[in-house]
């Protein structure tokens, strides 16, 4: 199992999942630390991560200890009389001092708490123009659609067949072929309009497709389709006869001839961890070598379809890309809103959709790519911004909500109440966790 794990692909996963997770969680309890230094609370730790029994990297600077936890679940800042999950009662039995969280005015406190929220939805737009004005956007629309789209087994089940190009959802037409399925999902679109043969025919969509695409991760649906072209020969490549060269068009691996690269995938995994004659097209010339599919790949990269297909590209100045990187953050809120009222509502199930770290880890590409390292860092800010945000006991939110009663009543939870509200929330959250991450396992072992 550990030979079959590509190394490569997890190093830049993970490369890019800690940088991005270090961002989010840095900068949101930089939010709670500067409001803290400025209403003068005492802030006695700053870590990113948290640090059960020891720490890996720790330095006290003036009265706060920073440092790098062994947990990369989070991190935390630890205020003087506030109650949090460090749940630090000996301080709490004493009489409040001023320099403490719970000595300083309810509207202080409120902006103490949302201010972690406030940094990420900052810095989600900040991204989110950033990456608009820097690369603009990048599609590949349905007059790029040469070869047609490739039906997985749920299109075949919507009567999507290969070589369909999908042009509208409800009468809208498609500008981003990559937006077809989660439009699908968010929109809970009736019916399609694919053009089969230069004819336009609309497809129904039934009721429970939405639930069953969103339950796949999109797997399953509709892919593009281009030829297998080599553009590079990797070095761990291993030919045993013959020669694999850059513009070599793949068409055939042992007795089975394909055109495109779906098609060459599925043949492939056929025959894992054995030696295979390929077929490929050198201009206009068939040539044959034989080579050792290990661990399922022949050891090259292949050109992509946005360069054989070709592309749609709309640049942006900065004035420009300002209310389209707000557009884009609100866009991102609502879709995730709209998630989350799929699970509650019943629609998803929350077994389907949720997953922990390792998850999170999977969405980056299996190569460092800094586009997309951007755009799921401000993706991940305004989930992080929203989810901190919910009234629940142990979040910003929660603690936003008590202070928000206590401003309008004038009367202050007490100490006592406030423990249990944490104990009660930490213990969900936990369990949240657990529960995301045992998915997760689940699904790796499945």
């Amino acid at each position: 199992m550990l030979l079959a794990i590509e190394w490569g692909s997890l190093a830049a996963k993970t490369g890019q999942f800690i940088l991005s997770f270090s961002i989010l969680v840095v900068l949101h309890e930089l939010g709670h630390f500067i409001p803290a230094r400025l209403f003068k609370c005492r802030v006695e730790k700053f870590y990113l991560f948290f640090n059960p029994w020891f720490s890996l990297w720790k330095k006290q600077k003036g009265e706060t200890e920073y440092g790098i936890g062994w947990i990369p679940f989070g991190g935390y800042v630890k205020i003087s009389g506030m109650i949090d999950e460090s749940m630090d009662k000996e301080q709490l039995q004493l009489p409040p001092q001023p320099y403490e969280f719970r000595s300083k005015p309810a509207w202080q406190r409120l902006i103490i708490m949302l201010g972690g929220v406030i940094v990420n939805v900052i810095l989600a737009i900040i991204i989110f123009i950033g990456i608009t004005w820097v690369w603009g956007e990048e599609y590949v629309s349905p007059k790029n659609v040469k070869y047609g789209l490739y039906a997985d087994s749920l299109a075949s089940k919507i009567g999507i067949q290969n070589g369909d190009n999908i042009v509208s959802i409800d009468g809208n037409a498609v500008e981003n072929v990559g937006n077809v399925g989660p439009d699908i999902i968010l929109k809970e679109a009736k019916n399609l309009q694919v053009m089969r043969n230069g004819t336009l025919i609309t497809l129904q969509i039934p009721a429970d497709f939405a639930k069953n695409l969103n339950k796949s991760k999109l797997e399953g649906f509709i892919g593009l389709r281009w030829p297998t072209v080599v553009e590079k020969v990797n070095p761990d490549a291993v030919i045993t006869k013959g020669q694999l060269l850059p513009g070599d068009t793949l068409v055939g691996l042992n007795e089975h001839r394909f055109a495109y690269y779906n098609e060459f995938a599925v043949v492939r995994d056929r025959y894992k961890d054995s030696i295979v004659t390929l077929t490929v097209m050198r201009g206009n010339d068939t040539a044959t070598l034989k080579c050792f599919l290990k661990n399922g790949k022949v050891g090259f990269a292949p050109v992509s379809p946005e360069k054989l297909l070709g592309t749609t590209v709309k640049q942006y100045s900065l004035f420009q890309s300002v209310p389209l990187g707000f557009a884009k953050c609100a866009t991102t809120l609502g879709n995730y809103v709209t998630g989350l009222k799929r699970i509650f509502t019943g629609k998803d199930k929350a077994s389907d959709s949720l997953g922990s770290v390792i998850s999170i880890g999977n969405t980056f590409p299996p190569v460092w790519d800094w586009q997309r390292f951007w755009t799921l860092t401000g993706i991940f800010s305004i989930i992080l911004a929203f989810m901190n945000v919910l009234p629940i006991p142990a979040l910003d939110g929660g603690h936003a909500l008590f202070t928000l009663v206590e401003m309008i009543t004038g009367r202050k939870p007490s100490d006592k109440f406030m423990e249990y509200a944490q104990t009660v929330g930490m213990v969900l959250l936990l369990g949240l966790m657990a529960y995301a991450l045992g998915l997760d396992f689940w699904r790796l072992f499945k």
